[in-house]
């Protein structure tokens, strides 16, 4: 029997430790780029589950995959072959470039992973090459390395003691990262775009140079596509925009449409790091979670969706520039690449992200003061006239406050 909103609350409040600021709605079922509430009022979803739901809610053809792989088998662990494994392992390295695959279950395993391999691979060349650098406003994680790879002192609170051998340097400026590498760096750890931390995309050039930095000192190079990767950006991989192949190459989110998983893609040489016991996982892989990631990557490079975002996505920005050409004093820019976008406003964004909640539509803010819009890859221009219409007078109502 369906619970009431207020004892789904009440439940929680007495069972689940509360490190979340959930809004007030409880969600039931999703079709699309929709979701139901547990009252059965619609909202418009650009959000996706933080850019999980590629595909939307529902996909019919994920749903059914999902269904036959958990009605054969969803877990075997490690120690076995699988082919849903097998083929999509042989599928991020076919389109990737790169040499080998690993499977975890979350962004912040994949990225765990990438760190790990990084600093076997520099070992064995130097025992104190062990400096990795990451970028202020970064966001790599949740585990104690990756929240310490995370470029963000106010996710680091608490924590102490942190692991050591992590510097930060400003995103974008290379003479500061070239003035702190030398050939004790084991690796540089980017987001290709930075999502969480308020949707920056880097200047022209400035990946080639942090190849070229990396080469020169001998340095892997990591780019961390959790958020901005399987084709938020109108390509499979950010990283194809700048004309740059990095060592290794970390995805989750949208990887298998919903299903939990993360990833992490080195070249050749960086995978033979690792021997049998180095590294492992219990659940990371599945049957389940690896046939579910079929479908999304098959999907998305056949359907047409990668040339579907870069239309998309020009209509939606152009939209979002109108609102910074109407409310001039509310909004102070619009930025991203593909479906990653972020209107960054002269206010704080929560009260906007409510208020939209309230009129039936799902945005997100980040970074404070960052509207970020990570829709399902297969949303349609009448969808964004759609939340625009209702983002529209809830902007009006903050301008005349402004």
């Amino acid at each position: 029997m369906k619970e009431t909103d207020e004892a789904i609350y009440a439940k929680d409040a007495a069972g689940y430790i509360p490190v979340f600021n959930r809004y007030k709605i409880v969600l039931d079922h999703g079709e699309g780029v929709y979701v139901f509430d547990n009252n059965g009022r619609k909202y418009i979803d650009f959000l996706a589950g933080i850019a999980v739901n590629v595909l939307g809610h529902a996909y019919p053809p994920l749903v059914k995959t999902v269904a036959e792989q958990a009605g054969r088998m969803i877990h075997c662990s490690n120690l076995y072959y699988t082919q849903a494994q097998a083929d999509a392992a042989e599928k991020l390295v076919r389109l990737s470039g790169l040499g080998k695959a690993f499977f975890g279950n979350s962004g912040a395993e994949a990225n765990e992973g990438a760190i790990k391999i990084a600093h076997k691979y520099a070992h064995a060349k130097d025992p104190e090459k062990s400096q990795i650098i990451t970028a202020w406003d970064s966001f790599h994680g949740r585990t104690l390395a990756t929240l310490t790879a995370t470029g963000q002192p106010k996710y680091h609170e608490g924590f102490g003691p942190l692991p050591e051998g992590f510097d930060y340097v400003h995103y974008g400026d290379v003479e500061e990262l070239e003035a702190l590498m030398s050939a004790k760096t084991c690796a540089v750890m980017l987001e290709t775009i930075q999502g969480e931390g308020g949707v920056h995309v880097p200047s022209a050039g400035y990946l080639k140079r942090v190849r070229e930095l990396c080469d020169k000192h001998g340095a892997l190079l990591i780019f961390d596509e959790i958020q901005c990767g399987m084709g938020r950006t109108g390509k499979l991989f950010a990283y194809e925009h700048f004309g740059v192949k990095p060592d290794i190459v970390t995805l989750a989110k949208g990887l298998a449409g919903g299903v939990p998983i993360g990833a992490f893609i080195t070249t050749d040489e960086v995978a033979g790091a690792f021997h049998a016991g180095d590294h492992g996982t219990t659940f990371g892989g599945n049957p389940l979670a690896c046939a579910a990631a079929n479908v999304v990557l098959d999907t998305v490079q056949k359907e047409g969706i990668l040339g579907h975002v870069e239309k998309v996505s020009a209509y939606f920005r152009e939209k979002l520039e109108d609102f910074k050409r109407q409310y001039p004093k509310l909004v102070k820019e619009v930025r991203g690449m593909g479906l990653l976008l972020g209107m960054e406003l002269t206010c704080p964004g929560r009260d906007i992200v409510d208020a939209c909640l309230a009129e039936g539509a799902i945005i997100n803010c980040t970074a404070g003061n960052v509207l970020r819009f990570v829709p399902p890859l297969i949303v349609k221009e009448t969808h964004i006239d759609e939340l625009c219409r209702i983002m529209e007078p809830v902007l009006a109502r903050h301008a005349d406050g402004q």
